[in-house]
């Protein structure tokens, strides 16, 4: 018998298709300070953005889909560390009302669209109803039928009102989805992050990746495309997202005139009177 060949390299494991999507691969990690001076970078450019939108009354949806653990918290998360809640508006809106049900799918969230000088973060949009609705069968067959075939109409519409629309989809492997659940479980401030939806979905991997091929293939359109965040590596996946963004809308840097700050008036007698009002325990 041939004796193998002990210079014979080992041939690498081949990544499935959505290993590859989700960012697996052999690259280095981000060190701790390169993702924090990165991300810092990038967050000063999006409150450049900010002022941008407040000076044009610019109109902005970002939507943020992915599997249940994908980091899109995390994600949406540091978008809006240091800008204005008035002009970067999260919307994550619960399960709907028995009046909502009744009404058009898509109504509850045109609510929630913005107007002139608002940014809106979709933690979740109206892709409800073709991943978490279908799936888990809170909708039927024809439902989600009919929203893959009108839901390209809506969205031509919004962008033809002049909405800026992005849409990304995060996705994560089932090794580092398993991963992340198992965090939620072991971790009493991740406890709260696990749902019986989450469970299910941990379950139903495969009818998932079903609804998600189908999402993708009929919704994403030359007026409002898909955009895909590799998100195994979290920090990257920021980085690189936030990045995206940036490079989607046509922003341009708003002069700013720093204020000088006026004299304290004089004090006209006023004096400090001792503290005799609770104070909170000194324990650090």
């Amino acid at each position: 018998m041939a004796k193998k060949s002990k210079n014979k390299k080992k041939q690498k494991p081949r990544l499935d298709s959505n290993a590859q999507r989700s960012g697996v691969n052999d690259e280095p990690k981000i060190g701790k300070n390169e993702y924090k001076a990165g991300l810092f970078k990038l967050q000063i450019e999006l409150v450049k953005l900010q002022d941008w939108v407040k000076a044009t009354n610019a109109r902005i949806v970002i939507i943020f889909e992915g599997r249940d653990a994908a980091g899109k918290g995390g994600m949406i998360k540091r978008v809006v560390e240091r800008v204005s809640p008035r002009v970067y508006r999260v919307v994550a809106l619960p399960a709907p009302t028995d009046r909502q049900k009744m009404q058009l799918h898509a109504q509850r969230y045109v609510e929630q669209l913005p107007a002139g000088g608002e940014v809106v973060i979709f933690d979740r949009s109206w892709y409800n109803r073709a991943g978490v609705e279908y799936v888990m069968g809170f909708c039927s067959d024809e439902e989600h039928k009919q929203f893959l075939t009108d839901c390209p109409i809506f969205e031509a519409f919004l962008v033809s009102q002049g909405i800026i629309l992005l849409k990304y989809w995060l996705e994560v492997s089932k090794k580092e989805q398993h991963k992340r659940f198992l965090e939620r479980i072991e971790d009493p401030s991740k406890r709260w992050k696990l749902s019986p939806m989450d469970l299910e979905s941990h379950r139903c991997w495969y009818d998932y990746s079903r609804a998600r091929d189908a999402m993708l293939a009929a919704t994403d359109t030359k007026a409002a495309p898909w955009y895909i965040v590799p998100s195994d590596n979290k920090k990257r996946a920021r980085l690189n997202c936030i990045a995206h963004i940036l490079s989607s809308i046509p922003y341009v840097e708003i002069p700013y005139a720093p204020p000088k700050l006026p004299p304290r008036q004089k004090a006209k007698g006023y004096i400090e009177p001792e503290q005799k009002h609770r104070i909170i325990p000194q324990r650090w």
